[in-house]
């Protein structure tokens, strides 16, 4: 079988990411709480209303093309800037030129790629230009720009945060990256459902890796007699470094593994716990992800008996957040093995659901009067707050004051365990209860 070049057609030589760039909003997939129908950038920009603006996201979600579209849309003449190779000198020569542009009565939109590279210096450069209006600066950043961008060019910035690309919207992508003459619409491809779905959720978001992620794949398949393209699993796996990633996402295995992981941990078995874990990464899965059930575990199934384990759950998404794959699998190993160590306790939870149930079932009730605020002289003519009692007044730094709605009188939500840290919390709670059954000479 002859091996496929996609490069013997000249025309074919840009990356397909590039030669599938959309041109107007009708063609770009994502952002639809930006871009749907009456969404507020969709208005601005139909409307010719567009101002200065920061795109905050992660790569590959449509930043530059974006700005693209816009200048198109708006008429203006679109130059690009990269805050890597630039400094104050190109900054200025550029603005010169926008202003010379604007005397003439053209716009330009300036797109500055990782604007959160310059520093103090070169981002107070663009700020007289912007004032007075030479440029519509709009710059792309995947760090938060509160942190990395000047407060006086971020005020005069209107900030859009672009999100990841869903699993669908890549997936639509790579559909279109099929058809298209475009793309790869004048070859027949024979790419599986489930193929263009492992690379839609390898591709985390990033439209930019899932096209070429396919590109890849099919440089690196072969010409079958009928003139097919068969992309295989094996090419594929090798392609996105993965042994396997094809397990669907919304499926049940999906399901069936977050449920082995969760029951490992509560089940304190390590061993099982941090395979499941590894099976999840290894199929594939988002990180972050699996480090969110983590956090819910902490309160869920660890709670009170150990309130370090929240801690530990939120520092492993933070540092998932940070490193991403491959890197952070160790850190989803320390806490995967933390919880399922730790002891064990369902209370938060079951305190939650039943009180969940209450306020379903039962009529809204007003708050106690005396629990009430006062800050009018009209709301202590209507009692509210009368017979608060301040408990740090009190020599026990406790009341018997009732702050449930009558109707939940003594009702008990939280029942401690006896395990780990919550024993103690346990023995304290009873001190605290008995106290305030009785006249007050035991000790709490």
């Amino acid at each position: 079988m002859e091996q496929l070049s996609l490069f013997d057609d000249r025309t074919m030589q840009a990356p397909l990411a590039s030669r599938l760039r959309p041109e107007t909003l009708e063609e770009y997939v994502g952002q639809e709480h930006l871009l749907g129908k009456g969404k507020v950038l969709r208005r601005l920009i139909e409307r010719d209303q567009i101002s200065s603006m920061i795109f905050w996201g992660p790569p590959g979600v449509g930043k530059t093309t974006l700005a693209r579209i816009i200048a198109g849309k708006t008429r203006a003449d679109f130059v690009e800037f990269s805050a890597v190779t630039s400094g104050i000198r190109e900054i200025k020569d550029v603005m010169n030129r926008a202003e010379h542009s604007r005397q003439m009565g053209l716009r330009t939109l300036l797109f500055v790629d990782e604007i959160h590279r310059f520093n103090k210096a070169q981002q107070d450069a663009f700020l007289p230009f912007v004032e007075k209006g030479s440029v519509l600066l709009v710059g792309a950043t995947t760090e938060n720009p509160s942190f990395e961008i000047n407060s006086a060019l971020l005020s005069r910035c209107k900030v859009f945060v672009l999100k990841a690309l869903e699993t669908g919207e890549i997936a639509r992508l790579l559909e279109l990256a099929l058809e298209s003459p475009k793309g790869l619409g004048n070859q027949e491809i024979v790419l599986e459902e489930e193929q263009r779905v492992a690379i839609a959720r390898f591709a985390n978001g990033d439209a930019r890796t899932a096209l070429n992620t396919l590109e890849m794949a099919v440089l690196n398949s072969q010409i079958q007699q009928d003139g097919r393209i068969l992309v295989t699993d094996e090419v594929l796996a090798e392609c996105m470094n993965r042994r396997s990633l094809l397990y669907d996402k919304n499926g049940e295995e999906h399901y069936n593994l977050i449920s082995a992981l969760h029951k490992s941990m509560r089940n304190s078995d390590p061993d099982a716990a941090v395979y499941w874990m590894c099976r999840m990464l290894d199929g594939g899965e988002d990180p972050l992800y699996i480090a969110r059930r983590l956090v819910r575990f902490a309160s869920e199934d660890v709670g009170m008996a150990d309130s370090q384990a929240l801690q530990v759950a939120v520092a492993a998404y933070q540092a998932c957040h940070f490193l991403g794959m491959p890197e952070c699998d160790v850190h989803l190993t320390h806490a995967v093995t933390y919880l399922a160590m730790a002891p064990k306790s369902n209370a938060l939870y079951q305190a939650c659901e039943q009180c969940k149930q209450d306020i379903r079932q039962m009529p809204a009730e007003p708050v106690p009067l005396h629990l009430c605020n006062a800050p009018t002289s009209l709301m202590k003519e209507l009692r509210y707050g009368e017979g608060y009692i301040y408990a740090h007044d009190t020599a026990e730094k406790l009341s018997r004051m009732q702050c449930l709605p009558e109707a939940l009188r003594d009702r008990r939500y939280y029942r401690p365990t006896d395990q780990g840290q919550e024993a103690g919390v346990r023995e304290r709670l009873s001190r605290i209860l008995l106290w305030k059954s009785q006249d007050g000479k035991s000790q709490v």
